[in-house]
């Protein structure tokens, strides 16, 4: 059974304000042409098909156009909620559309129940595990612990308690938005850490021939069995190294999976630039990025005068400007925005107990508080986008 992997459409949203609407039809398109041109039996969808919650009039349109384009194809597409999503509006008429072949997996409810589809060889069984917020689905699963390992543990157990009452020889298949240790993440990834801890491991999905998964944006196998196909473009400047494919993945008889890239279009490449203005002026190495969408950051001591309309006459592209002076890391001018880079959140606050204390740090149980409040923070910023 030939399979197309995708996942992370992120539909509505924009490139430093630069509509990408166009190039998501664009991508659809292609998929849609992959699908027909490469004999596919299955698409999989592996959550975040809009950007945020209440996504615009306009992403709706091109999600329904996709639906009908896909369904008219004849091929079963299973497709499951991300945490950009909003589960409940997304699943609206699932049941309904399952008859046109697009199989919508958004209840937590639903891991263990799979949707069947067969070959000359049997059955493939196909689990969806929409995006799991731990303190939301931790009960429902009955999962022991809090944190997303464990309720991903207690997911996979119903799917595998499913898998076990199936005839031998059937193959298996989940889906999964998850953040999977060893993956590389970019910075156009929402935050899903749990007290402290973002990942879980590629173990959780033992047992299944395939794991289908979203959430990180490049493209990238954790082993030959767990692959995340990335998002289709790009959608922050730390992707502008990121090749955008789909995963083409065939799995065979036996349950042994093969599987090959397909690259998707790409808009308008990413250039990032770094350097004094009137070097990045004059410099003929940068000639390649002229039609490119551009990072520039200066490192002039003083900031140039009108630098983003300077850029704009060469690089008439340039949606990101950066100042990053050139100064002594001890100069009380650096910038404060380079000593947090790459910190979290908690760190940050950590680090801010230690400042007010004279370098003393919160303790353990202070630690712990200061946790549960940036998870508690988030949370309340997921139901309050889910709820708009």
């Amino acid at each position: 059974m030939r399979l197309l992997h995708t996942s992370d459409w992120h539909l509505g949203r924009s490139f430093h304000r630069v509509s990408l609407l166009q190039a998501q039809r664009d991508f659809l398109g292609h998929l849609v042409r992959t699908v027909r041109e490469r004999d596919v039996d299955a698409v999989l969808v592996a959550g975040d098909i809009y950007d945020r919650a209440v996504p615009p009039l306009a992403a709706v349109e091109l999600f329904d156009e996709a639906l009908h384009r896909l369904a008219a194809l004849g091929v079963p597409t299973i497709m499951i909620s991300g945490n950009h999503d909003s589960a409940r509006r997304l699943g609206v008429g699932a049941g309904l559309i399952d008859r046109a072949g697009i199989h919508l997996r958004t209840d937590p409810a639903g891991c263990g129940t799979p949707v069947l589809l067969s070959d000359d060889h049997g059955d493939v069984a196909f689990y969806g595990l929409p995006y799991l917020e731990p303190a939301l689905v931790r009960e429902q699963l009955g999962a022991t612990k809090a944190g997303h390992t464990a309720v991903l543990d207690a997911a996979m157990e119903r799917v595998r308690a499913d898998l076990a009452a199936r005839p031998a020889g059937t193959r298996s298949v989940v889906l999964a938005h998850a953040f999977v240790a060893g993956g590389a993440p970019s910075d156009s990834e929402r935050d899903i850490t749990v007290g402290g801890v973002a990942s879980v491991p590629a173990g959780v999905f033992d047992g299944v021939h395939y794991t289908a998964l979203g959430h990180l944006h490049g493209s990238q196998a954790i082993t030959g069995r767990v692959r995340y196909s990335g998002s289709p473009l790009a959608y922050s400047f730390s992707e502008a190294a990121h090749r955008k494919t789909m995963w083409l993945v065939d799995l065979e008889a036996d349950g042994a999976v093969s599987a090959e890239r397909v690259d998707c279009p790409v808009p308008r490449p990413l250039a990032r630039i770094r350097g004094r203005l009137e070097d990045l002026l004059a410099d003929p190495a940068l000639d390649r990025h002229e039609q490119a969408w551009v990072e520039a950051t200066l490192t002039d001591p003083v900031r140039p005068q009108e630098p983003m309309a300077r850029l704009a006459r060469r690089f008439p592209h340039t949606v990101s400007l950066l100042l990053e002076p050139d100064r002594a890391p001890e100069d009380p001018l650096a910038s404060y925005a380079q000593r947090l880079q790459g910190r979290s959140d908690r760190q940050i606050a950590e680090d801010f107990v230690g400042h007010v204390r004279g370098g003393r740090g919160p303790d353990e149980a202070e630690s712990a508080v200061l946790t549960a409040a940036l998870d508690s923070v988030r949370i309340d910023d997921t139901l309050g986008e889910a709820a708009r």
